[in-house]
């Protein structure tokens, strides 16, 4: 079972290309193979004949177990024997015959790059991706590019962006086809002079040396256009993520792809979305359907890529900050007024509490900098600038856009700002840089009516604000009971750099321009 990403622990067996006896050529499609992210076609690297079969379609097997065998005609294969002789056999290594030696291929040659030949690396994006999945090619093997053509699109953990290539000259060699996926700094493509042979290039990064390589990123005119069909854009331009697999089955079956909801990794259609699709349920879900599960029928839901990330960075700051949390309630009741006052003046887009709140944080951070920081193990690093982190929601996780400058922004600014980046991420169609350089976070939950809850931080910040609902309460005011609009906030600090009395005054700072916004104009 081949390691399809550096994130694969397992692989399942979709459907076998070969039978049980088949001849097989080398590059021919032995085995659709599911893994964490994707149905991918997997090509055998050898000739010879299908003479052992070690999974059943459907079955899921982990990384390295024996998944098939290619020999000789009529040759007989027992996985028991296999083992049994490799324990009787010596350790140490036999001979080689000469013609052994004639017939093992020979490592390709450490190549030197030629003058002009330029390899461009998968990009890092952000600074979480660890990965990267080429969704579409904009240039083929061939032909002639520019600086600043778009050379690919490319899927990190956070968003799709469009990749700019910086050379001049040809396409010599694309390192991954669309769909797949590689580590950060691999051979992402080659360029340079028409002509220019990179095999040996290619071997020494630890590619296969071999002139199919490059043909095979090559594609006809009619095949590249039908690929363009199938990958196109829908009626509202927003890209259509699926799995070769379901592509080619949509096409048999004269599926409409726009209409299917994916249920792969970051909403991929693979192939049992195909499978299950019914004309008269193609809308679809909308946030107030509900899905029930029978009673045991229990189900297994891939974790996509950017769960995984999410779950790694969240437990890396739970486990190695040592987080304590700061609460407090406010009384909105003269925030409340002023929003009133604030949005009477204006005609367009009204501005929310939390805009208020997110500008009073930055305010506030302006006369506490230590909060506005990031613990190094040799320093704490005082940043100058705040740039406020704003916790979204999307459909399989949490986005973070950041507003830069936040301290210097109005209150309109900021509701636009907030208003726009929000969607895109919602749309998955924010760039990653967008959400990068955040110096604190503000999660707020109170528009689902939580009343109060914490949150990990988001390092490398050193603290993260949690906002619940504004509620009303009864409050003694002036020695009498009477209703107030209370909200409470929870502040999530790391003690290595923030104490307990640097995250307290900063509340009181923050609690002093939320109960009373005029504070802010002073």
């Amino acid at each position: 079972m081949p390691r399809l990403s550096d994130t694969m622990e397992e692989g399942t067996v979709v459907k076998w290309h070969k039978k049980l006896g088949d001849e097989v050529s080398e590059g021919d499609i032995l085995v659709d193979i599911e893994t964490d992210k994707a149905v991918q076609e997997f090509e055998s690297e050898f000739d010879g004949y299908l003479i052992f079969q070690g999974m059943k379609e459907g079955e899921s097997a982990p990384v390295d177990t024996l998944m098939a065998v290619i020999g000789e005609k009529d040759e007989k294969y027992s996985p028991e024997k296999t083992v049994e002789a490799s324990k009787e056999a010596p350790q140490t290594a036999p001979e080689k015959s000469e013609k052994n030696e004639e017939a093992s291929p020979k490592p390709a040659p450490v190549a030197e790059i030629p003058e002009n030949v330029n390899i461009i690396p998968m990009p890092l994006l952000s600074d979480t991706m660890e990965e990267g999945t080429v969704i579409k090619w904009h240039k083929n093997v061939g032909d002639n590019i520019s600086e600043g053509d778009i050379l690919a699109d490319i899927e990190t953990d956070k968003a799709i962006q469009e990749f700019e290539n910086e050379y001049e000259g040809t396409v010599l060699y694309l390192g991954l086809k669309e769909g797949e996926t590689v580590p950060v700094n691999s051979i992402l493509a080659i360029i340079g002079p028409a002509g220019t042979d990179v095999s040996g290039i290619v071997a020494n990064y630890g590619k296969e040396s071999k002139e199919e390589s490059v043909k095979e990123t090559e594609q006809p005119e009619a095949q590249l256009e039908k690929s363009e069909k199938t990958s196109s854009t829908t009626a509202d331009e927003s890209r259509i993520f699926a799995s070769p697999l379901a592509r080619k089955m949509a096409e048999e079956k004269g599926i409409d792809l726009s209409l299917i909801t994916g249920t792969g990794d970051n909403g991929r259609i693979i192939k049992k979305d195909i499978e299950n699709y019914k004309p008269a349920a193609s809308a679809k879900p909308t946030a107030a359907s509900t899905s029930i599960i029978p009673s045991g029928q229990d189900q297994s839901i891939p974790n996509s890529q950017m769960r995984k990330i999410i779950a790694k960075r969240l437990a890396e700051s739970k486990y190695t900050a040592p987080h304590y949390y700061l609460n407090v309630d406010v009384n909105m009741d003269n925030c409340i007024q002023s929003r009133k006052s604030i949005n009477a003046t204006l005609t367009d887009a009204k501005i929310s509490f939390n805009d208020i709140i997110i500008k009073a944080v930055a305010m506030a951070l302006r006369k506490h900098p230590q909060v506005n920081s990031t613990w190094k193990e040799q320093d704490t690093l005082i940043h100058s600038d705040i740039n406020i982190g704003v916790a979204v929601a999307v459909d399989d996780g949490l986005l973070v856009p950041v507003i830069r400058n936040t301290d210097y922004k109005t209150l309109t600014e900021i509701s636009a700002e907030v208003i726009d980046k929000a969607a895109r991420a919602r749309e998955r169609k924010i760039n990653a840089n967008e959400m990068e350089g955040s110096t604190f976070t503000v999660s707020n939950l109170g528009m689902f009516g939580i009343s109060s809850f914490t949150s990990i931080i988001n390092q490398p910040n050193s603290c993260i604000l949690s906002v619940g609902a504004i509620i009303e309460k009864p409050i003694i005011k002036n020695g009498a009971i009477v209703v107030g609009n209370m909200m409470s906030l929870s502040m999530a600090c790391d003690h290595r750099t923030v104490d307990g009395a640097t995250g307290a005054k900063f509340l009181q700072t923050l609690v002093a321009y939320l109960e009373n916004p005029v504070n802010m104009l002073a």
